[in-house]
C-alpha cells in the first residue's frame, strides 16, 4: 500500500442544475484529513454527502476550488491518469453494496483486479486473502443472496480494498443493517483507517461518531437554544442571504420589503416572493437544518429581525406555525 499524504481540500464548490434551478450542496469546504485518519461527512439526505464522495473519487468535477490527496491535485484528473486515480488510489464502498448476484464473494471481491489485468489465480489468491481479512474465509463460495446484508457490506468492502487504495470512500455504510451486523462494519472500518489510508464515510448515523477522528456536518445545525433577536437594516439591493447557504434565522420585516429569488441554471433568476412589512421569510432552512432554497433581497430601505426557531416558535405559537408550514 502506497503511503497517503492525506487528503487537502480548499475552496470547494460544487453545483448542478436541478429543474432549471442552481443546486449548490456544497461551497467553500475546506478540510484537512491525515493520513490513517477516519473522518465523517454526517448529515441528512441531500445535504451533499453523497456528492462529495463522488468528486473525491473523481466521478464528479467541482465548479470550483481544489482536491488534493497526497501528490495528486483530484480535481484537474484526465484521461490515463484519471483511469490510474480511480482503480488505484480510490477504493469505494457503496450503500447498495453493488454486488453480483450471479458470482460468490470471492468473484465479486476479484472482479475489479480482473478487469484491471491482474491473473485469475493471483486475483483469487489476493480475493481470499481480503476475506480472511474481513472475517469471511468461510463465505467465499457464498452468492450475495446467501448472505446477510453485514455481509455483503464486508464483501464489499474487501473489494473497495483489492488494490490497497490509499483513499476509501464509503457511502452509508450502516444503512441497510441491523444492530448486530452495524457492529462489525464499524469495527472494520475503523480498523482500515491505518497509517497510510485516509478513509471518508458519509454518514446520517450518528452511531459512527465515537469512531471517527474528524466529524464534518454538511447539514445546518438547528438552533433549539434562545438568544436576542438580531436587527438588520439593509439598503435597496442588499442581500441578508443567498441561496444555498446554511440557514440559522427565521425572520421578520419590519418595515420596507424582501423580494426572494431563485438562481436558475442558466445565469437568470426567478422572482419567488415579496414579504412586506408584518411578513417573516425563511424560515425551512433553520427549523430543519436545510440550506436556503432563494436568496433574500432588499428592494427598497428595509429593517428585519431574525429569530433563532426556539424564539421563533416562541414568537407564533407552536400551533400557528404548524399551520404557516403547512400553507393553511
Amino acid at each position: 500500500m502506497s503511503t497517503a499524504g492525506g487528503l487537502r481540500i480548499r475552496d470547494l464548490r460544487i453545483e448542478y442544475s436541478s429543474g432549471g434551478y442552481v443546486v449548490r450542496p456544497i461551497d467553500a469546504l475546506d478540510l484537512d484529513v491525515e493520513s490513517g485518519q477516519l473522518v465523517l461527512l454526517l448529515g441528512a439526505s441531500g445535504c451533499g454527502k453523497t456528492t462529495l464522495l463522488s468528486a473525491l473519487a473523481a466521478i464528479l468535477k467541482p465548479a470550483g476550488g481544489s482536491i488534493r490527496f497526497d501528490d495528486v491535485e483530484v480535481s484537474q484528473l484526465s484521461g490515463d491518469a484519471l483511469t490510474q486515480y480511480r482503480r488505484h488510489r480510490v477504493g469505494i464502498v457503496f450503500q447498495a453494496f453493488n454486488l453480483v448476484p450471479s458470482l460468490t464473494a470471492l468473484e465479486n471481491v476479484a472482479a475489479p483486479m480482473w478487469a484491471g489485468g491482474t491473473s485469475g489465480r493471483e486475483a483469487r489468491r489476493r480475493s481470499a486473502e481480503l476475506l480472511e481479512r474481513v472475517g469471511l474465509s468461510d463465505r467465499v463460495k457464498h452468492r450475495p443472496g446467501d448472505l446477510s446484508g453485514g455481509q455483503q457490506q464486508r464483501v464489499a468492502i474487501a473489494r473497495a480494498l483489492a488494490y490497497e487504495p490509499p483513499l476509501l470512500l464509503a457511502d452509508e455504510p450502516t444503512a441497510h443493517l441491523d444492530y448486530v451486523q452495524v457492529d462489525g462494519v464499524l469495527r472494520l472500518l475503523r480498523e482500515v483507517a491505518s497509517p497510510g489510508r485516509v478513509v471518508v464515510v458519509a454518514t446520517h448515523d450518528e452511531r459512527m461518531i465515537p469512531l471517527a477522528d474528524r466529524v464534518v456536518e454538511l447539514s445546518p445545525r438547528v438552533d433549539r437554544e434562545s438568544r436576542p433577536p438580531e436587527r438588520r437594516e439593509l439598503d435597496p439591493g442588499d442581500v441578508l442571504f443567498a441561496q444555498g447557504e446554511p440557514g440559522d434565522l427565521v425572520y421578520t420585516v419590519d418595515d420596507g420589503e424582501i423580494e426572494l429569488v431563485r438562481q436558475l441554471s442558466d445565469g437568470g433568476e426567478e422572482f419567488v416572493a415579496g414579504v412586506k412589512a408584518g411578513g417573516y421569510f425563511g424560515e425551512l432552512a433553520p427549523l430543519f437544518g436545510l440550506r436556503r432554497s432563494a436568496t433574500a433581497r432588499a428592494r427598497v430601505h428595509t429593517v428585519v429581525t431574525g429569530y433563532t426557531p426556539h424564539d421563533f416558535r416562541q414568537l407564533v405559537g407552536v400551533d400557528r406555525l404548524a399551520a404557516l408550514i403547512s400553507g393553511s
